[in-house]
């Protein structure tokens, strides 16, 4: 039976590969045909079967199925913040051969990742996944202003790789960021300096609205959600932030998408509020408790996190994605690297993932795999 991690729902239009040298898929059957039998076995049994149909699960044909994308910085020299012109870079795990391979780069980005006035931290780059698609939407560029005045957008799927968003209104870092059905918001955050305005101020663009603009949305009561780089958690139609990140007490609210509102966090979540959350197919949201590492799923009706596995190895999470029956998460503990829980199984299993040598993982992301029409 096909596990619910690699596959996804989204039809697309079947086009017949096209190879070096031909050889059929199946054979007595037209290709076309064939293809439409294929894409109802599980891709890791074709991969391991021939090269023809390991092709054709990496071609534009084959019902894309989810990989694991994230954004890497150098582990190496870490106090010199100008050792590198690149400082970020973004890899993609194909699960099937176990290799990071490189995706298309951005245009050249002007980012701030370390300074010796924040010893202890990275400066944030903040991405969202957003209807299979990657964006950038805010960093700290080197005169500490705002690096990214629109979004960049990485499509998988797309010849093009990477696309530039609508101009922000206001340009900002340290800001909250999310999507919610279709939907990118990004709320509070400090511009070229701090304004009130701008920790307050709530923007929208709809990816799906052909305009492509940013909407000034209702205000939040505060600027308070302005001192971190937060993650706005997509769920049952809300957005759900709290003002910092880690173990530390905080508060948090909830914006209703549809009803443009703002209104306090139920107090059992707030409470729970652990660590990094992330919320699967924007309908069950998970937590993990970084200080236990305790892996807990939110119960609405209870107004409680209920706990599905504690592990050592998820202990000092820093960012998680959930998709596809599996929570995937960033470490920071002893060892740090990702892990991944399939959150499905009975008992839950986690699997450690290497990383490429002198990279360290600060964000990930669950995509479709990319196309590799030559593979």
């Amino acid at each position: 039976m096909a596990k619910p991690t690699l596959t996804t729902d989204s039809p697309i239009k079947r086009q017949k590969p096209t190879h070096h040298h031909h050889q059929p898929l199946i054979p007595g059957l037209p290709d076309d045909i064939a293809q439409l039998c294929l894409s109802h076995v599980h891709p890791s049994i074709l991969y391991s079967v021939c090269h023809a149909w390991r092709r054709l699960i990496y071609s534009p044909c084959f019902p894309p199925f989810l990989s694991l994308y994230a954004i890497f910085t150098s582990s190496i020299d870490q106090n010199d913040c100008n050792s590198y012109s690149n400082p970020i870079q973004f890899l993609t795990l194909d699960s099937f051969s176990s290799r990071w391979d490189s995706i298309p780069p951005p245009p050249s980005l002007n980012l701030l990742l370390r300074h010796p006035a924040f010893i202890s931290r990275n400066l944030p780059v903040q991405s969202v996944s957003i209807g299979g698609q990657l964006i950038l939407v805010a960093a700290t560029g080197h005169d500490f202003y705002p690096a990214l005045p629109r979004p960049l957008v990485f499509n998988p799927l797309s010849q093009k790789a990477w696309t530039f968003g609508p101009p922000l209104a206001t340009p900002r870092r340290w800001c909250a960021a999310g999507a919610s059905r279709g939907a990118l918001y990004v709320a509070s955050g400090i511009g070229s300096h701090f304004s009130m305005d701008v920790a307050t101020s709530v923007e929208k663009w709809d990816l799906m609205n052909k305009k492509k603009k940013w909407e000034k949305m209702k205000l939040l009561k505060n600027g308070k959600y302005c001192r971190d780089a937060v993650d706005a958690v997509g769920w049952r139609g809300k957005l759900c932030m709290v003002n910092v990140k880690g173990d530390a007490a905080k508060e948090g609210v909830v914006y209703d998408v549809e009803r443009n509102t703002w209104e306090e966090m139920a107090e059992g979540m707030v409470a729970g509020w652990r660590g990094p959350v992330a919320a699967m197919d924007e309908q069950v949201m998970y937590v993990v408790a970084e200080s236990k590492g305790a892996l807990r799923r939110y119960d609405a009706e209870r107004d409680c996190w209920e706990e599905i596995m504690e592990s050592e190895r998820l202990i000092g999470a820093q960012q998680i994605a959930a998709a596809g029956g599996r929570v995937c998460c960033v470490c920071g503990g002893d060892g740090g690297g990702l892990v991944v829980v399939d959150v499905v199984a009975k008992p839950p299993r986690l699997l450690l993932l290497d990383t490429p040598p002198g990279l360290e993982p600060v964000a990930l992301h669950i995509l479709p795999r990319m196309c590799h029409p030559d593979f």
